[in-house]
């Protein structure tokens, strides 16, 4: 599954890198050339619950792009994260009871960031599909929030959804999508996480979310 899903994500990537090429040379005119864009529940998240909470996971994420045309998108994206437990627990793994009664809970937490890069292609009228990936620096910490060691991560991501634009000139977007992910070389886990963590995949499938944007 796990080279299966590697050579899926080298072929789209390679296809949409040439793709990109080919339109660069045959660009036409947008309304917006540029645009910028950020999930929902990072702006929800310290509501519900607290940012320090256990089970928080401190989440920030932005996404610049730009407009080569009305099909190609192409964009930077930055991101970090604080991981609780396994993030390859899916949902019919009882990833919702796992929450609850805690027992898969990491001995503190796993904090990634990274800047990587997307593609998106618009498929028919606001249907969209979009291609991440993600290089991410690991930071292991204990339960009391001491670093205990680095590590690397290769993330990346694959979105189906739709483009909703509003407002004057259609500047304003809402984007609802569902994403899978999958990740390789996740290196240099500390013994206590590596065993969690193989216990479980590592691709996650399935996962809605909404994201929010500004076109100029």
């Amino acid at each position: 599954m796990k080279k299966l899903l590697i050579v899926i994500l080298t072929m789209v990537t390679l296809s949409a890198l040439a793709q990109s090429n080919q339109e660069l040379s045959k660009e036409t005119d947008v309304s917006h050339k540029y645009r910028i864009s950020l999930p929902y529940f990072i702006i929800t998240d310290p509501i519900g619950g607290g940012w320090n909470d256990r089970t928080s996971t401190q989440m920030i994420e932005l996404h610049v792009k730009r407009n080569l045309d009305d099909k190609n998108i192409v964009g930077v994206k930055f991101a970090t994260w604080r991981l609780f437990q396994p993030m390859g627990i899916l949902w019919w793994d009882g990833l919702l009871d796992k929450l609850e009664t805690e027992s898969e809970f990491y001995p503190g937490h796993v904090r990634e960031t990274g800047i990587g890069i997307t593609y998106q292609r618009m498929l028919w009228k606001g249907l969209f599909a979009t291609v991440e990936v993600l290089p991410q620096f690991k930071t292991y910490l204990d339960e009391g929030g001491s670093k205990i060691q680095n590590g690397f991560k290769l993330y990346n991501s694959f979105h189906l959804g739709y483009h909703f634009a509003f407002g004057k000139s259609k500047r304003f977007f809402v984007e609802p999508q569902v994403h899978s992910q999958f990740w390789m070389f996740d290196t240099n886990t500390p013994e206590a996480f590596k065993a969690l963590d193989d216990k479980w995949r590592n691709y996650f499938l399935f996962e809605p979310n909404l994201y929010l944007g500004v076109k100029f």
